[in-house]
């Protein structure tokens, strides 16, 4: 199974359990205060906050919890300032990380995203080292429970979709960034509930981890580096059969 459909299958469940320790919205709050200092606090006229909202909406962040976010990022409100740092490297079997970051300190944090790569078999690389094997898409997933594929293809594609394909118990649709609004809408309108909804970063091609221990080690690394408190989200290349995936994960 791909490393970026499974793996944002797991951030997933994981953000639901983060919730209620209210380790993700801490993360949300950063990812809405950034938005909001570049584009400004109306999410009508900014996407990027438009975006941070609905993934705070969807993490049941409270209502005023969102609206002080924006005020931070507006300077409405004086609050900590932080910046986007995009780190890249290797994990286990040459496995391909990206990872988006929002600091307040980029001298704590590369370090500390370094120690973990280190720690978890994996190596962090230079800027642009893997950057080039990825391309930016909306993703969304439907899972073929009582789903009729043939019927949500249809809607999908008209609503802008590239692509959908059967990755293991769901149905992963990808789209263009500029797609992603109008496609997710759509299959709300229609009543398709979605069990991941995001833009991600789509690896062109995958790299096979067929070994259980190694499949454990990058599971451990990208479980690791998504707790760091400055990681935002984290992609990858591996791809991880059903059976073993079911085992280390």
């Amino acid at each position: 199974m791909s490393g970026h459909s499974h793996w944002a299958g797991i951030k997933y469940k994981k953000a639901v359990n983060d919730a209620r320790r209210g380790k993700i919205w801490s993360k949300l709050a950063r990812m809405i205060i950034v938005a909001a200092k570049s584009g400004g606090g109306d999410p009508a006229a900014n996407l990027a906050l438009r975006y941070a909202i609905d993934k705070a909406k969807a993490a049941n962040m409270p209502k005023d919890t969102i609206e002080k976010a924006i005020k931070k990022g507006t300077g409405d409100i004086a609050g900590v300032s932080f910046e986007e740092v995009l780190y890249e490297g290797y994990g286990p079997s040459g496995v391909a990380i990206m990872v988006d970051a929002l600091t307040d300190n980029r001298n704590r944090t590369g370090p500390e995203v370094k120690k973990l790569f280190e720690k978890h078999g994996g190596s962090l690389g230079t800027s642009g080292c893997v950057n080039w094997m990825f391309g930016k898409k909306g993703l969304i997933t439907v899972s073929t429970e009582n789903t009729d594929e043939e019927q949500l293809l249809e809607i999908a594609l008209s609503a802008g979709a590239d692509d959908m394909q059967t990755v293991g118990d769901v149905f992963e649709i990808t789209c263009d960034p500029s797609a992603y609004e109008e496609l997710k809408k759509t299959l709300g309108e229609k009543e398709i509930p979605t069990e991941v909804a995001e833009i991600s970063m789509v690896p062109q091609n995958t790299v096979p981890v067929t070994d259980e221990a190694t499949a454990k080690k990058v599971i451990s690394l990208m479980e690791a580096i998504e707790d760091h408190d400055d990681v935002q989200n984290a992609y990858a290349n591996f791809d991880i059969p059903d059976e073993i995936m079911s085992r280390v994960s």
